[in-house]
């Protein structure tokens, strides 16, 4: 006598998305982005404070920045490391654009806008 086949109690992985579904990056993706963002964060602390009013942060950013600067206690800092990546997660590319640029080495200044 033929077996039935049981059913699988494990859920199935979902299929390829569809062309209507929209492609999300993956976990690992978003992780490398946040974590891209956060040394970002630690590059913008090292910059002086006429440098980061030229940069013209949102005002939580800027503030946040300015905190980061004043600590001392490293698991204080670690903490609002992470809190700044997640403010910088927020903010729009153009302002983002602005930030990476003022944050190469070598550069001086923040770039002026081209016209």
């Amino acid at each position: 006598m033929p077996q039935r086949p049981s059913q699988d109690p494990r859920p199935h992985p979902p299929g390829l998305p569809t062309a209507d579904a929209p492609l999300t990056p993956s976990k690992t993706q978003r992780k490398r982005d946040a974590h891209a963002l956060q040394a970002l964060g630690v590059q913008l602390i090292a910059l002086s404070a006429a440098q980061l009013a030229r940069l013209e942060l949102p005002e939580t950013l800027h503030e946040a920045v300015l905190a980061a600067q004043r600590m001392r206690s490293h698991g204080a800092r670690t903490r609002h490391l992470q809190y700044i990546g997640k403010l910088m997660r927020q903010l729009e590319p153009s302002v983002l654009s602005r930030v990476r640029a003022a944050s190469v080495p070598g550069r001086a200044r923040t770039p002026r806008p081209q016209p």
